[in-house]
């Protein structure tokens, strides 16, 4: 049997007094709450409420439900709440604040803050409180501000009070009788805004993959080629004397210098990031511990957000689109489109066209030459192509195509996160038992058939997969074309390869009970921030520890 979690439906009494509400809750299992539990069970009160009369002192029936504040659903012991209820029914009846304190027996500033919503009343005192306003603690209790006013200082006091509100370190107003109403409305407003930019920043998993997806269909929109990006690093190269070949670290430091910056590389680098850029001392911050790895691709990508002039992100969205943008960047210094091109030309002419020759020929790796591929191939050489990076796991890291290749979606179209077909290259590319040669291979599918050259690269995320492939009729300018190896993919037919064979189920089925593995990300939001995942007061510091004396500043 199940617990009835909704609000309870109660009669109405005989004398039209409102139906008490639903047993409230307590974050802090208050008195109040705990007692309004107990009283869940009890009889609605029928004996006519009365008020003493501030004129005459005598008692007389209470004011029409139309003057007690009204109830609603929601957390009724809220004491910022409770307080604006108690200090809207004293001034209604015109008894003031040292008068309700000497009737309840308590001192006058521990009422002041009741009324404030600093502190919670014991039940003793909130039954004394409630008397003494000629009122039910029940409808004390209730939830809905009776005026515009109050339900605005109450929104203003509870957002001010709040954990967002204190993170970012902003001043509080103080809110008081003085207060205008128009100004209660404008800060109200400004914390709803701001409450909304921050939720916006801070994308869920589904809106992550929803920004991925039209910056898929973007970049497929374009033929994954960027005119701009290509001209800017092609000017910059010429601008250092760059005349071809693999960028070396000579050509980066003249690169560095000649944007105005100075490379600095440090042991203590903020954990949650590649990189850090100082835009005041004009500084790029690199990791300097050995065996990390070059970390050239990542400097080149930091002078690319300054280059291409992005500023901090609104959304998840604008974040992915910066990083594909100085992603593209840093390829195109390192693998320069001229040189490429004239590479890639005489291969074409030979048929020996190789994501390992690009690779070789500028010392990049494999996952950079086979993404340059689908940036130079359909632009200047009318072929169309996919790309996939898929984990050891089977699941999709990056993936994207214009030849026509159905990659495995979900409903909102959202490539990422979905597991490949163990047909496909990319799956079968990790049983080779030769790593160090790529693996070659043809897959007939319902919309045709592909070919694929793949090679796995080890990370510190364990081992991914890098494919490149075109459709059949563009195989022919390709080295590794002679391949015998091809195998068919119904996907997204189950039974292609997510159901078992029928004779392995029937064995199985209903004898096994795998333990899931489930990601920590499918459960939570996607770092805040306009930099996700970013510690920004980490950073901070960091960059005020290693800034020159004489602009590091006083943090007095």
């Amino acid at each position: 049997m199940t617990p009835d979690t909704g609000p309870r439906r109660r009669r109405r009494t005989g004398d039209g007094a409102p139906p008490r509400p639903a047993a409230p809750r307590s974050a802090h299992g208050s008195e109040p709450a705990r007692a309004a539990r107990s009283r869940d069970t009890e009889p609605a009160r029928t004996a006519t409420p009365r008020r003493t009369d501030p004129a005459s002192g005598t008692r007389v029936p209470a004011r029409s439900s139309s003057d007690v504040p009204p109830e609603e659903s929601g957390d009724p012991t809220d004491p910022i709440v409770l307080g604006r209820r108690i200090r809207y029914r004293r001034k209604r009846l015109r008894i003031t604040l040292e008068e309700l304190a000497r009737t309840v027996g308590m001192a006058a500033s521990a009422l002041s803050l009741i009324e404030n919503g600093k502190r919670e009343p014991k039940l003793s005192a909130l039954s004394a409180i409630a008397a003494a306003l000629d009122m039910s603690v029940e409808q004390l209790l209730g939830t809905k501000a009776p005026s515009r006013r109050m339900e605005l200082e109450i929104q203003v006091e509870r957002v001010q009070r709040g954990p967002m509100y204190a993170s970012l370190g902003l001043p509080t107003v103080r809110v008081g009788p003085g207060t205008s109403t128009e100004t209660l409305e404008a800060l109200a407003a400004l914390q709803r805004q701001l409450a909304q930019r921050l939720e916006e920043q801070a994308a869920t998993p589904e809106e992550a993959r929803r920004a991925n997806t039209q910056l898929r269909a973007r970049m497929r929109g374009i033929d994954n080629y960027f005119e701009r990006i290509e001209t800017m690093a092609a000017d910059l190269l010429a601008a250092i004397r760059h005349t071809g070949g693999p960028l070396s670290e000579h050509h980066i430091s003249r690169l560095v210098e000649h944007v105005g910056f100075e490379i600095h590389q440090v042991p203590d680098l903020p954990h949650s990031t590649r990189s850090v850029t100082d835009l005041r001392n004009r500084r790029f911050y690199l990791p300097a511990t050995a065996g990390a790895g070059s970390p050239w691709s990542v400097l080149l990508q930091a002078v690319g957000h300054h280059l291409l002039e992005h500023h901090r992100p609104a959304d998840y969205g604008e974040f992915l689109e910066q990083r594909v943008e100085t992603n593209y960047f840093a390829a195109a210094l390192m693998i320069p489109e001229a040189s490429a091109v004239d590479l890639l030309g005489r291969a074409k002419s030979q048929r020996e066209l190789s994501v390992d020759d690009l690779r070789d020929a500028f010392a990049v790796s494999h996952e950079t030459a086979a993404h340059r591929m689908t940036n130079l191939m359909t632009h200047h050489f009318g072929i169309p192509t996919h790309f996939e990076k898929v984990h050891s796991s089977g699941i999709i890291h990056k993936a994207w195509q214009n030849d026509g290749l159905q990659l495995p979606t979900d409903h909102s179209g959202a490539v990422e996160g979905q597991r490949a077909c163990r047909f496909f290259s990319a799956r079968q590319a990790f049983s080779g038992t030769n790593r160090l040669l790529s693996h070659f291979q043809y897959t007939d599918t319902p919309h045709g058939t592909f070919w694929c050259s793949a090679r796995v690269e080890g990370s510190e995320n364990g081992e991914f997969s890098i494919s490149f492939g075109v459709p059949y009729e563009h195989v022919k300018w390709f080295r590794g074309r002679a391949t015998t190896v091809r195998h068919t993919s119904t996907c997204p037919d189950p039974a292609c390869c997510q159901q078992p064979a029928p004779a392995l189920a029937e064995q199985w089925d209903g004898q096994s009970w795998p333990s899931a593995r489930p990601a920590s990300h499918m459960l939570a939001a996607m770092p805040a921030g306009a930099f996700p995942g970013v510690d920004e007061t980490e950073v901070y510091r960091f960059l005020q520890r290693h800034a020159p004396v004489a602009s590091s500043g006083d943090l007095t």
